[in-house]
């Protein structure tokens, strides 16, 4: 297979410089542009603090004409949604597969970018969470809601850095969502305050605080007993290892497709 050219937005934010590194360091792939608003100009691999890699930041404006003359294979986006809203679909449009790691996009915009993939026949992975672990955690919570049936009531506690800006997290909404899928559909209620009976509810739960990369605990409840499937992220080197494998898997997958970590790690 010919070498993977890859490029990142947000190449200078802490996950941005995570992948960078991991790229660099992965047989087979090449960064081939980054892109941020800020250190434009300057060489990434130094900014990264692994040497020149002769590919200088550039501004996302410059998005497609950059990704075109750098002829870059796949883009990974782990920004903020109005940024991802915005440079996803002009990244296919210039022909380059997709890594979207964003969370707290619209139901809008994720069909923006949906549509965008399937126009102009490029391939992407679009995952709340890129862990090869939250992948088999995913997986359990549909085993056990598949066994469990009605009889259980369902809660999850999701826990992040007090610099995270959407709640609940999109790791707690996808695990709600396979939950509720096994269950023939249930409202997900975020949070509660007052008088509020429980019903069938999928109740969802989000702490802030301090420098907790990620932590989910999705509990089963039922009487006398209680079955609590939990994943706890130590470091975001397990998200950047995760995109980087689907980063690499995706440019060989048939186009106009969206897949999500499950088909990667299948």
């Amino acid at each position: 297979m010919a070498e993977v050219r890859a490029a990142l937005v947000g190449a200078c934010g802490k996950m941005g410089q995570m992948i960078v590194r991991r790229i660099n360091a992965t047989e087979g792939m090449k960064v081939s542009a980054a892109f941020d608003l800020v250190n434009v100009g300057k060489d990434i691999g130094e900014v990264c603090g692994i040497g020149k890699l002769d590919v200088a930041v550039s501004d996302p404006k410059d998005l497609e004409k950059v990704l075109k003359e750098s002829k870059t294979d796949v883009i990974l986006d782990f920004t903020v949604a109005p940024a991802t809203a915005v440079n996803a679909p002009i990244a296919a449009k210039a022909g380059v597969n997709l890594i979207i790691g964003t969370t707290g996009l619209s139901p809008e915009q994720k069909k923006a970018i949906n549509d965008a993939v399937v126009e102009n026949n490029v391939a992407a992975v679009i995952s709340t969470n890129y862990s090869i672990g939250v992948g088999i955690f995913f997986k359990l919570c549909r085993e056990a809601a598949k066994n469990l049936g009605l009889d259980y009531d369902v809660e999850i506690i999701e826990a992040h850095h007090n610099q995270k800006k959407d709640a609940p997290s999109g790791t707690a909404l996808t695990a709600a969502e396979i939950i509720s899928e096994e269950l023939g559909g249930k409202e997900l209620v975020c949070g509660r305050e007052g008088v509020c009976p429980r019903g069938k509810e999928i109740g969802i739960h989000a702490v802030r605080g301090g420098d907790i990369v990620g932590d989910h605990t999705v509990m089963f409840i039922g009487n006398s007993e209680r079955i609590e499937i939990r994943h706890q992220a130590h470091s975001r080197e397990v998200f950047v290892a995760g995109a980087v494998m689907a980063a690499k898997w995706v440019v060989s997958q048939k186009k106009g497709a969206v897949y999500s970590m499950t088909d990667v790690l299948e």
